[in-house]
């Protein structure tokens, strides 16, 4: 048994506190489908910014990073945006804004207010319901095989196994805990919906944010700067590189040069360069359909929408990164010879349990684990909590039941969110590990999400049809490109992915009518969005001559590229921090500064004011009528 007493009473306290805050909130959350899926639009900004943070600084994750870091050193901060990270400066720019301003419950709604309801409208509503279905599925399988591996580490079933009469192999012990936990964070998402998700989320990231700062003081306590430098190989301590990585492990342990090489993030400045790409345009398609973006749809006003989009930055990468690093400089320093040991039979997505049980104390290793306990079920439950608002609101209350009581669509949320979940419990039985299921998420699936969506914002002709074509083709070969290509890195054969998604959006399009005027009016009066809107929006200045289109492109690309920067510095300066590099942590403490100041000035204090947001001239009866 690897735990005292005490943490598997701080432990117990946790998990107990979730089911309580459940419990209590069931009442009022359970008043509409309002309150459930978004709070009743009645939570703060910055409640829902902790929310969303809380949210993606998952356990699994966490483990991933914590192994890149190890094995990239200072490189590894540009990996992540493969997701891509920087999606969160896009939002809070702008897409926020544009998003909230809808008025609508799912992503999936959106649609109507997009591409009307007709039959172009009916299919990309079908369509986006299902990839929401899709991408949920696998992000909670992704979630469920992470927290198994974790916990098998601290609770060996040699133990347990003296109090639950199941005689289970190895492979099948983090399974088992998967399903424990996870039954956890569904009783308390059914309870309690949105309220029970965000008032945990902030309860969950200020045990998070306490455990990072607790594990990197430890690490910065135990680890001298000159022992760490002489263990890892030249470029390690730097973010910079050249056409490749030029990170030789030979003289250290060999065999993370074999798991470089297996990643397939070589030649790196081609990955480098392909990143961005995908990012770039994965950005401006907005949010998948998932707890990102119920977060958005459940603030009071589109300028709260932006502030929390951005408060999530602000607020995550600094006590996610002292984490990751001070885990990672206990790792090299301590566990290399262990690691040389084991030779290519090292799983590295294990240096994470690995470090908490060697160097954290009785009492704080109970806090840390608590901690990313409560990072697995923040994302966990508010995945759970985004399913079911697409198939009780855009499939049972709009084709099966639409005169369903809210008593009835409320035990319709609890019995889709029970279903959801064993589902993907399913397919988490057959996940491999985390990469694998990551991989595919981020660079598969939504490959073939991003052509669609980004015409959407940007294109007034692109209609219902060109969305259902487009997003059918990109799901359907992200299907069936991994088969073929399975030697190949899901990121590298994006560009093709794209290629046909794209194909597949304008061939729709133009093969069919455009989406109805009076929609497109409404849709551009109400958004404002920026882009190839021109014949749309003359129609809508002869009739309002008053009416201001938006004229925000350079003014919002510049605060994209200077937020980019900003996030980045977010990112290097708790690692500096960790590894002690003086020069480094001025020169990013300085950037940040600088780039800081500069959105301010140049984003958050010209963002409109609420009453503003919406022009007086919007005829919400012509609205109606044209969804």
């Amino acid at each position: 048994m690897q735990l005292e007493t005490i943490d598997l009473a701080i432990i117990g306290l946790y998990l107990l506190s979730t089911v309580v805050i459940g419990i209590y909130l069931k009442k009022q959350a359970s008043k509409n489908m309002e309150s459930y899926f978004l709070g009743g639009n009645s939570l703060p900004w910055y409640l829902l910014g902790l929310s969303n943070a809380s949210g993606m600084f998952d356990i699994s994750g966490t483990m991933w990073m914590v192994y890149l870091c190890f094995v990239y050193g200072m490189k590894s901060v540009w990996i992540p945006w493969l997701w891509p990270a920087f999606n969160q400066i896009f939002m809070m720019i702008y897409l926020s804004i544009w998003l909230r301003r809808s008025n609508v419950l799912t992503g999936a709604e959106w649609i109507r207010t997009r591409f009307g309801d007709g039959p172009g409208g009916k299919l990309s509503h079908m369509v986006v319901v299902f990839f929401a279905l899709l991408s949920c599925l696998g992000f909670l399988s992704y979630g469920f095989i992470g927290i198994g591996k974790f916990i098998e580490i601290f609770i060996p079933w040699s133990y347990v196994g003296q109090f639950i009469p199941l005689d289970l192999t190895a492979e099948q012990v983090p399974y088992a805990y998967g399903i424990l936990f996870t039954t956890i964070a569904t009783f308390y998402v059914v309870m309690g919906g949105m309220l029970s998700i965000v008032w945990t989320d902030v309860l969950q990231f200020g045990i998070m944010t306490v455990s990072a700062i607790v594990i990197a003081g430890i690490a910065m306590y135990q680890v001298n700067a000159d022992t760490l430098m002489g263990m890892v190989p030249e470029g390690w301590n730097s973010p910079f590189f050249n056409f490749d990585l030029h990170m030789d492990w030979s003289a250290y342990i060999p065999s993370v040069n074999s798991k470089i090489e297996s990643d397939g993030f070589t030649p790196f400045s081609i990955f480098f360069m392909m990143m961005l790409f995908k990012g770039f345009f994965a950005s401006m398609a907005g949010p998948a359909p998932n707890f990102d973006m119920q977060k958005v749809l459940s603030t009071k006003s589109p300028k709260d929408a932006a502030r929390m989009s951005g408060f999530v930055s602000a607020v995550m990468f600094l006590p996610r990164y002292l984490m990751i690093g001070g885990f990672t400089i206990l790792a090299v320093v301590y566990f290399s010879g262990d690691i040389n040991q084991a030779g290519s039979g090292f799983d590295f997505e294990n240096i994470l349990p690995m470090a908490i049980k060697e160097f954290v104390p009785s009492g704080l290793m109970g806090l840390l684990l608590a901690g990313l306990l409560a990072a697995f079920m923040s994302t966990f439950a508010s995945t759970v909590n985004a399913a079911p608002a697409y198939l009780v609101n855009d499939i049972y209350l709009r084709y099966i039941n639409p005169e369903a009581s809210s008593k009835l669509q409320m035990r319709a949320s609890y019995i889709i969110s029970a279903a959801v979940v064993i589902i993907s419990t399913i397919i988490g039985l057959y996940v491999e590990n985390i990469n694998s299921v990551l991989q595919w998420i981020v660079s598969a699936l939504y490959g073939g999400y991003i052509a669609a969506n980004f015409l959407k914002w940007h294109w007034w002709r692109f209609n219902g049809h060109g969305f259902f074509w487009g997003m059918a083709a990109g799901i359907a070969a992200s299907m069936i490109f991994p088969i073929v290509f399975k030697e190949t890195l899901e990121l590298y054969y994006f560009p093709v992915l794209f290629a046909v998604s794209l194909i597949g959006s304008v061939a729709g399009t133009l093969l069919t009518k455009p989406t109805e005027e009076k929609t497109l009016i409404n849709f551009y009066k109400s958004v404002r969005p920026w882009g190839y809107w021109g014949p749309i929006k003359e129609k809508v200045i002869a009739k309002e001559p008053n009416f201001k289109p938006n004229k925000d492109f350079k003014k919002d690309m510049f605060n994209v590229v200077i937020g980019i920067v900003w996030q980045s510095m977010l990112t290097l300066l708790p690692l500096y921090i960790v590894i002690k590099e003086e020069m480094g942590i001025a020169s990013t403490a300085a950037i940040l500064i600088i780039t800081t100041l500069i959105l301010k000035k140049n984003w958050y204090d010209k963002l409109p004011e609420d009453p503003q947001e919406v022009p007086e001239s919007i005829d919400e009866k012509e609205l109606a009528e044209a969804n």
